[in-house]
């Protein structure tokens, strides 16, 4: 049987990247000087999910997939209503435990004023009790008298405390809701591109359901994987070189910001059978955060492509990896 024409067009495509890629690797791979090593990887950033703290409709969504939003840029507004009413009662009860706590306070005082005038009392009581001119039973009294507006005082005493802690627990009822509230505005924790739209206006959604993706723009890395010879070599800062697919023309300055410290195979992103019976170390490549800001409409993930590092013996980039930028 003869091979259809779309079968054959998939064949010799699949041999002319096989062949592709074996003239890089016997090729350009081998016009890399001393020093220099390469693996292949992709661009990658942080997604985070912008996603709601409590239950609640979704009332406004202020961005669409695509923009670029700043450090704490309100994203999306819960239903706010049902919070704004209890935070009214809440203000209420703050001013109402408010309110006792100073008329505990002036308890206090009218019962240090009794308690004043009773000792006063007994002590002259006593006087006379000794020089014969009062009785027994009134110096007895008296004696009880001042016990009664002793207890009276140290309950009053008392009220005060239970009213200042029923103010502490009213302001912290009131701060609670206003966090609640605070919450109820989604906000980006950092610069970053809007990834997807996971929700619409009008929508009740559970806590911690899914709004927005926000993909961390400011945080832009390559992971590669190098064997344990080159890997063994590494050091945290060392010069990078990445080279994308789609923009072959550019070469892009990155930094080596870690070095795995074990060993795993080779994933099957690389190719050959050789390479993938080796032990390989992973390593990360990340782009400066003012190179980012400065091209930041230009940052996409999942852009595949080269990325060629400096060991600390190589002492300067060939030419061909001499940085290249956009105007």
């Amino acid at each position: 049987m003869k091979p259809t024409p779309w079968v054959a067009a998939a064949i010799a495509a699949s041999i002319a990247a096989i062949g592709g890629y074996f003239y890089w690797q016997h090729e350009i791979a081998a016009r890399l000087p001393d020093g220099i090593v390469s693996s292949n990887g992709r661009i990658e950033a942080d997604q985070l999910n912008i996603a709601t703290k409590y239950a609640g409709r979704v009332m406004t969504i202020s961005v669409d997939e695509g923009d670029i939003v700043e450090t704490g840029q309100v994203l999306a507004e819960m239903d706010k209503a049902e919070l704004e009413t209890r935070i009214r009662r809440a203000e209420a009860q703050v001013r109402l435990a408010k309110n006792a706590k100073i008329e505990a306070d002036a308890a206090v005082l009218r019962t240090a004023s009794q308690l004043t005038l009773a000792r006063t009392e007994l002590a002259r009581v006593q006087q006379l009790h000794k020089r014969g001119f009062a009785t027994t039973e009134k110096r007895d009294q008296r004696h009880n008298e001042l016990q009664a507006a002793d207890a009276a005082h140290r309950g009053a005493q008392a009220s005060v405390e239970q009213a200042v802690e029923t103010v502490t627990s009213a302001k912290e009822d009131l701060a609670r809701l206003h966090t609640m509230l605070d919450d109820a505005e989604l906000k980006a924790p950092h610069k970053g591109r809007i990834q997807y739209r996971l929700a619409e206006p009008g929508e009740v959604l559970g806590a911690g359901g899914n709004v927005l993706t926000l993909l961390d723009i400011t945080d832009v890395y390559m992971t590669i994987f190098l064997p344990a010879t080159d890997a063994g070599r590494l050091v945290i800062g060392s010069d990078a070189r990445l080279v994308l697919d789609p923009v072959p023309d550019y070469v892009i300055p990155a930094k080596v910001t870690f070095v795995s410290a074990q060993a795993q195979f080779t994933p099957k992103a690389v190719e050959t059978s050789d390479e993938r019976a080796k032990l390989m170390f992973r390593v990360k490549l990340k782009i400066d955060p003012d190179l980012l800001r400065k091209y930041e409409d230009r940052v996409k993930t999942g852009v595949r492509g080269m990325a060629y590092v400096r060991l600390p013996e190589a002492t300067a980039w060939p030419q061909s990896l001499e940085v290249r930028l956009p105007e």
